[in-house]
């Protein structure tokens, strides 16, 4: 089933662009999908962060619309307005890699360009991995291609006790704590606020997640363009080691943020444009193995 609901948008500098938005049956549960600009145009799966949800790319989804692509931007199951998968939240990243190509399926899409940040990053390498020519080009953001670096262990005891009063404050002050140098006092409140409106049990199953996804053994098998992402100043992740992943991949490359954290979709003001940039210099196969975002 699909339900279908077109506005008018204005964002920014953007002229009038077309939302749709999809409720799909996956799992038998509602899936809930934002599917902006041209129907023709090339489809970019923009993929959100543990705990969160598509509202991630509410500033730039459509100032890519504008750019030319079809920006597909699902929940995951259990966040924003999808309903929980049938068997609970989620622990297995790959589960999420096959929601959101049974998304795409729906759509009727087949070739796509990927765009993930954080558990979103992991799972756009994994597509990278699992979907073969299917993908035209990979932007893998915030996140290595192993077992994240977090305490599985600690995460699966926190479910116990999880929603205890400080746990909003520890989400917004953690969160503030990767956002990015070269963001403004405004927007990293901003940032870390609308992070509180997270399931706390759907976050740590996400973060065990991170911890367990490890697909490193397929990167040289990865066939498409991927340029892996690391800001200067995101504590989630090593950057030294996400470099190291983008060399494993055949026709990967690294890109280095100075000034941005965990989330640059959420923090640069012209991400629409960057991601263009990086999509259309995957696409022509002119990479450079390395480069550093001035």
């Amino acid at each position: 089933m699909t339900t279908l609901t077109e506005t008018t948008q204005t964002t920014g500098t953007t002229v009038a662009t077309t939302l749709r938005a999809h409720q799909l049956v996956i799992g038998g549960r509602l899936a809930f999908v934002e599917d902006w600009g041209d129907i023709d145009a090339t489809p970019l799966l923009a993929l959100h962060t543990a705990g969160q949800s598509g509202v991630q790319y509410a500033h730039v989804a459509a100032d890519l619309a504008a750019l030319g692509y079809r920006v597909i931007v699902p929940d995951f199951p259990g966040h924003g307005r999808s309903e929980p998968a049938a068997h609970g939240p989620v622990t297995d990243l790959g589960e999420y890699a096959g929601f959101a190509l049974t998304v795409l399926d729906q759509l009727g899409i087949d070739r796509f360009v990927a765009v993930g940040c954080s558990i979103g990053g992991k799972i756009t390498i994994d597509l990278a991995v699992r979907a073969g020519t299917r993908i035209r080009a990979a932007v893998a953001m915030a996140a290595g291609a192993d077992a994240g670096r977090v305490s599985v262990r600690g995460l699966t005891r926190e479910l116990n006790d999880i929603s205890t009063p400080s746990r909003s404050d520890r989400t917004y002050w953690g969160t503030r704590a990767v956002v990015g140098s070269a963001v403004s006092e405004e927007r990293r409140s901003v940032i870390a606020r609308m992070h509180c409106r997270e399931d706390p049990i759907v976050s740590n199953s996400d973060l065990i997640g991170w911890g367990r996804h490890d697909v490193s053994a397929g990167l040289p098998d990865i066939a498409c363009p991927t340029i892996l992402v690391a800001g200067e100043d995101d504590l989630w992740i090593d950057a030294e080691a996400v470099r190291r992943d983008a060399a494993s991949i055949p026709r990967g490359s690294f890109t280095f943020l100075p000034g941005i954290g965990h989330y640059p979709m959420e923090e640069m003001s012209d991400f629409a444009s960057q991601v263009d940039a990086w999509v259309r210099t995957l696409e022509t196969g002119d990479e450079e193995t390395e480069t550093t975002r001035s």
